[in-house]
């Protein structure tokens, strides 16, 4: 029998990537969606979930298990975008955020662990985001829930090591997605200090979307390191100038790789 996988966000993008050539490749898989039923020819199967409802966590988990008797591997995918300056992006859309990014991720683990611990075996990997190494101007909501959730990562693997659960990470770059239809955005308001720079970003970073790599890269990139017998604790898949730009973080000086990221955004 393959592997019983669960992938949060499977209904399109690359938890959809994801779970296709994990089905090709035997597992088991079930993606979730908020509304799984308005969605048609799926290649695979999918739950209802929603990561900011614990109720329908417990039951998606619970389906899985009652179908297949175990659980195996956690794809934690589900994620939201939101852009804006800080000083104009209104808190309760930023807990909005970290509520899908950081709590609803932690809500899956939790209801999955317990099977995991039973089983003595488990594998969770939480989806992150290059992002989430560094403050984005116009991003920084959204790169501080995914570097949240890069420590909430580092500090669950510790913790349950020891019941021969491995918990890691995957943070991607840009790809080729529908991420920046469900993003939240601030507005941009004529009389705004920030119109012409947030404007710009907002352009350069659809852009980026746009002209991103094929989600099969994170498929196969998550393929391999569930065949890993002891995988690393962080992986980061894209281009390499994206992955570059972790490593030049490390070693420039603080001044100089904001420049460096100035620049990159024209302000």
């Amino acid at each position: 029998m393959g592997k019983v996988v669960l992938i949060t966000g499977g209904s399109s993008g690359i938890g959809k990537s994801v779970g296709e050539f994990l089905t090709q490749k035997g597992f088991a898989v079930y993606g979730t969606s908020r509304n799984p039923e308005h969605i048609e020819n799926h290649p695979f199967k999918l739950v209802a979930l929603d990561v900011n409802n614990s109720e329908s966590i417990s039951k998606a988990v619970e389906a899985v298990i009652l179908a297949e008797g175990r659980l195996d591997i956690l794809v934690n995918n589900a994620g939201m975008g939101i852009t804006g300056p800080i000083e104009e992006t209104p808190t309760s859309e930023m807990r909005k955020v970290f509520d899908t990014n950081l709590f609803g991720a932690i809500d899956v683990m939790k209801a999955v662990l317990p099977q995991m611990r039973k089983q003595k075996s488990g594998l969770i990997i939480n989806i992150t985001s290059i992002a989430g190494y560094m403050g984005l101007p116009f991003r920084g909501l959204y790169s501080a829930s995914k570097g949240a959730l890069e420590i909430v990562t580092e500090a669950t693997s510790m913790e349950v090591k020891g019941f021969g659960i491995k918990v890691i990470s995957v943070a991607p770059g840009d790809f080729a997605t529908n991420i920046a239809a469900g993003r939240y955005h601030a507005p941009l308001l004529d009389d705004s200090p920030y119109k012409k720079p947030y404007g710009d970003t907002l352009d350069l970073m659809n852009t980026h979307v746009d002209n991103g790599s094929d989600p099969d890269m994170m498929a196969k990139s998550v393929y391999r390191i569930i065949n890993t017998p002891n995988p690393k604790g962080h992986y980061k898949v894209g281009e390499f100038m994206q992955k570059f730009s972790i490593v030049l973080k490390r070693i420039l000086p603080d001044k100089v790789y904001e420049k460096l990221l100035m620049k990159h955004y024209k302000l």
